[in-house]
């Protein structure tokens, strides 16, 4: 008696079908486009996740920069200043502060300056 293929070839075609449903045209139901668009989307996936970590802190700066500039400094005067006052908040608390909570960041930045007047 011969064994056929059928079951585990559709188990596979099935599995890989889940994994492209939201793919766009035949990339969602055609064999072969389904794989080739897999294997591109898990390389991407892999560069995107390191530059997730490099967009977040550009974000992360540029919030900075505005509410530093609010406060009549540049991003590097404010960073140079809050080094000097031996102040380390990374960067996600600062954008965060002068996002939600303006007046601590306004306390922070006053610090800063008074550093670099000394």
């Amino acid at each position: 008696m011969r064994v056929k293929a059928a079951s585990s070839s559709d188990r596979k075609y099935k599995k890989l079908f889940s994994i492209t449903k939201g793919f766009f045209g035949h990339k969602k139901n055609n064999y072969r486009r389904a794989r080739e668009a897999y294997l591109h989307a898990l390389s991407s996936m892999f560069k995107d996740r390191r530059r997730k970590k490099r967009d977040f802190r550009r974000l992360w700066i540029s919030r900075i920069n505005a509410a530093a500039r609010m406060e009549g400094m540049s991003y590097s005067f404010f960073m140079n200043g809050l080094k000097k006052a031996g102040i380390e908040v990374n960067r996600k608390m600062l954008a965060d502060l002068a996002v939600n909570d303006m007046a601590a960041f306004r306390g922070i930045a006053e610090q800063a300056r008074q550093a670099l007047t000394k």
